[in-house]
């Protein structure tokens, strides 16, 4: 028995409403309803709710918006965004999802959270105002900080309550991300999800501790993260790549109808590092996201503020870019290029997907009409 399945007695087919509205559509419902956060959810119902974690300097309320959609029997999955409070684009994903798809033939239960870190959110700022990261203070604790009681509420409420989870982030810190799941694979049901998922990069790794990620694994939830693009922007191109993962994640649980899609390529990524400037200054990058390079490959040019004095940074090893700062001023040891080591054969693969029309649409080129 899942966690949406809980109840006895015969299914009676119910079309869910669209979401987005506030109203509650009521329907018959034979089968027992779910709780969310003390609001019970019936087959056949989607439900807006306000889940309250907290108040503000006026005692004022401060709760996370939940959307649940339930349809027939059949599995829960949670999907997370802003966790992180200025990393939108998950933000956009929900919207897009609920709003634009169809859940009429649904089994089992999405529970949407389209922003956890809402004190973040609200002053577009990464941490909690305690200054705490949200995603290292899971599963949290009733009578910890302001993060430790919030991870506390979502754990309980959200996390535990689901047999599946896809956790939505960007790259920090003015950085940007190639499009990429994370995964534990060593973890049978998380390698699964991955693998549905549809990205044509997997980074694999168990993920921080107390992450909400590692956290819900260890817990028995199998939870992946899809990671896409820059802080504080909607970027539609990795939306659109997130809303379909999550469809074919949900076709691949038998939640939906239809065939999984798969990307023309796949590599699974098992070490990253980050190439870091030696010297200060003003930098030209030379690369772009997804590009592959050969060892001695230019990775970026540093000057003085004059344009003169220049630095070549370049590839230590062949690999393909996952990740770029978006500042161009750096000292030494900031971060510049967060690159992905690659074989011969799967650099040469990726090359051949990188240098074609099919990687448009999967996080290279222009993806919009995907």
């Amino acid at each position: 028995m899942t966690a949406a399945d809980r109840g006895g007695g015969p299914r009676q087919a119910v079309t869910p409403r669209r979401a987005g509205t506030r109203r509650r559509r009521k329907t018959t419902v034979t089968r027992a309803a779910l709780r969310f956060a003390g609001t019970l959810v019936g087959e056949g119902e989607t439900v807006d709710i306000m889940l309250k974690v907290a108040e503000s300097y006026t005692a004022e309320p401060v709760s996370i918006p939940l959307t649940v959609v339930r349809g027939g029997a059949g599995p829960t999955v949670f999907i997370t965004a802003t966790v992180h409070g200025d990393e939108l684009i998950g933000v956009g994903i929900l919207r897009s999802l609920l709003n634009e798809c169809s859940f009429a033939d649904l089994a089992g239960t999405i529970v949407a959270v389209p922003v956890a870190n809402v004190p973040g959110f609200l002053v577009l700022d990464r941490r909690l105002p305690d200054r705490r990261d949200l995603n290292r203070s899971f599963p949290g604790s009733r009578g910890g900080s302001l993060a430790s009681r919030l991870a506390e509420v979502l754990f309980r409420e959200v996390v535990a309550k689901s047999d599946f989870g896809i956790d939505l982030h960007t790259a920090g810190a003015e950085r940007t991300n190639h499009p990429q799941v994370r995964a534990d694979l060593t973890q049978p049901h998380v390698a699964a999800l991955a693998a549905a998922f549809g990205c044509p990069l997997i980074v694999d790794s168990p993920g921080p501790e107390r992450s909400l990620r590692s956290t819900a694994v260890a817990a028995g939830v199998p939870t992946i993260v899809y990671e896409a693009g820059s802080p504080l922007r909607f970027e539609r191109p990795f939306i659109q790549i997130g809303v379909a993962g999550i469809l074919n994640v949900l076709r691949s649980l038998g939640m939906l109808p239809g065939a999984v899609q798969q990307p023309p390529v796949r590599l699974v990524l098992r070490r990253t590092r980050w190439v870091r400037a030696k010297v200060g200054g003003i930098v030209d990058l030379k690369v772009e996201l997804g590009q592959p390079l050969r060892r001695g490959d230019p990775i970026s040019v540093h000057t003085n503020p004059f344009g003169r004095g220049q630095s070549m940074l370049s590839s230590p090893h062949g690999g393909l870019v996952l990740g770029l700062t978006q500042i161009p001023l750096v000292h030494p040891g900031d971060a510049v290029c967060h690159l992905a080591p690659l074989g011969a054969r799967d650099l040469a693969s990726w090359r051949r997907f990188y240098e074609s029309p099919q990687r448009v649409g999967w996080g290279g080129g222009d993806a919009t009409s995907r």
